[in-house]
């Protein structure tokens, strides 16, 4: 078969495996070998025999009429978070066990039942707990236009697979950002859909309050396909993209600490949604400068808890940067944490407030291109931030309040590095929010 397929979209590729012009098998077969050849080490675990039976039942069933829909015979990957059966769940860390999973986690049973075919586990930041992907008992994952630099994380191998073409979409987390903060660093769509509305079950927690699962695909329709396969309610319409055509662009603390090639390109991406006849207007959310405040407080608290027994026992099996950070979390007081908890109320009414009127708040993703590995602080002229701090800066506080929120590609810096648009939607409308962000996707590929 053709190399030409690996790099396509899945709305693309599924007319072709739904007509018996591409096989399952083949492009099953295609993309392991690729994946096992790859020096970019996204993967944690090859599900070869698994994939190539899956791929074969997908065969069957197409050619017998029995087609499932888009996700049926397309080859995925999914972060190393999630229970996939066969496969051991490992967190990228020396603290879990090798033995593999009896069962699924359900968003993957899903994928299974839409037809999709599981070629492994990706890897990540060790429990997903940092934005970089250093902190792995595999190693790194390496940034596919670069290898001197990291994609991003914690979701880091699952972009990288997605992006090199060893994958057509994954199944990422994000607690801070880590699904939109690899999305942005690699060029793809990276999808938070609103707290609660796709289960946890089967995921490693880090914070519950804070956990989210979501896509990382090529398109917005990419990730709206692996959306409505995994929600919880199931299947629904996408609505029409809303008339107002108005977006708000909180530039207060978002835009104060920017890579300037990051900046360039993002006031680059509104002007064009702006002639596009997007209105985009300046709109802050208030209080946004105590995020960092209010989301330290709930993950250092909640992952510390999720961990304990694993402090208690096993702390010298973590790597030093994780248990740094969950130690740490044993000495937040409880004074502290309400604290947080009050102010995560008042940031989520802010950005409500912020997004009356609106079809969408547009800000960066990332407020640097993808970083070189090692780095542990960036300079921005007038201040130094360490660079966990600078990766969680643009995409945390919609954690914290558990609005949908979306990284689509933008742009390139001079270095050919890609950058990403964060949107930003209501509670409970990430529908919505996807029609808004596949609209403007539309605009910035110049479609």
């Amino acid at each position: 078969m053709s190399d030409t397929w690996t790099h396509r979209q899945i709305h693309e590729l599924a007319p072709a495996l739904a007509g018996g012009n591409v096989s399952p098998v083949e492009l099953t077969e295609q993309l392991l070998a690729r994946a096992a050849a790859s020096p970019l080490n996204a993967f944690t675990t090859l599900l070869h025999d698994q994939a190539r039976s899956a791929a074969d039942e997908a065969a069957r069933e197409i050619a017998a009429g029995l087609y499932r829909g888009p996700l049926h015979g397309v080859p995925l990957s999914i972060k190393d978070l999630f229970r996939v059966a066969g496969a051991p769940t490992t967190a990228a860390s020396a603290v879990t066990s090798r033995t593999p999973s009896s069962r699924d986690a359900p968003v993957v049973a899903r994928l299974r039942a839409a037809g999709a075919v599981v070629l492994g586990t990706c890897n990540l930041h060790e429990f997903a707990f940092g934005t970089t992907g250093e902190d792995s008992a595999f190693g790194p994952a390496l940034h596919p236009l670069d290898q001197s630099r990291s994609p991003g994380g914690s979701s880091g191998g699952s972009a990288v697979s997605v992006a090199a073409g060893l994958a057509f979409a994954s199944l990422g987390t994000d607690t801070g950002g880590s699904v939109r903060i690899p999305a942005a660093a690699c060029g793809l769509v990276g999808l938070k859909p609103t707290f609660g509305e796709i289960t946890c079950d089967g995921v490693i927690p880090l914070a519950p309050t804070l956990d989210h699962v979501g896509p990382l695909a090529r398109s917005v329709t990419d990730a709206r396909l692996i959306y409505h396969a995994i929600r919880d309610e199931g299947p629904g319409a996408s609505p029409t993209v809303p008339t107002d055509g108005r977006l708000g662009c909180p530039r207060p603390y978002f835009f104060d600490l920017l890579d300037p090639s990051v900046r360039t390109v993002t006031e680059q991406a509104l002007t064009c949604l702006d002639d596009a006849g997007w209105l985009v207007s300046d709109t802050p959310i208030a209080h946004a400068a105590d995020t960092a405040a209010v989301c330290l407080h709930l993950v250092l608290a909640e992952a510390a808890a999720m961990h304990a027994d694993g402090l208690e026992h096993h702390a010298e099996r973590y790597t030093s940067g994780v248990r740094l950070r969950l130690e740490l979390g044993r000495y937040v007081q409880a004074e502290d944490h309400v604290r947080a908890e009050r102010g995560r109320q008042v940031l989520r009414e802010a950005t409500d407030a912020a997004l009356e009127g609106q079809s969408a708040l547009v800000l960066p993703a990332l407020a640097i291109p993808a970083h070189t590995l090692g780095t542990e602080v960036v300079d921005f002229g007038s201040a130094r931030e360490s660079l966990r701090n600078v990766m969680l800066r643009l995409t945390q506080l919609f954690n914290a309040t558990g609005h949908p929120a979306v990284s689509i590609p933008c742009g390139m810096t001079p270095d050919g590095l890609p950058v990403g648009l964060q949107l930003v939607g209501r509670r409970q409308h990430t529908d919505q929010l996807l029609a808004v962000a596949e609209a403007c996707e539309a605009v910035l590929a110049g479609g």
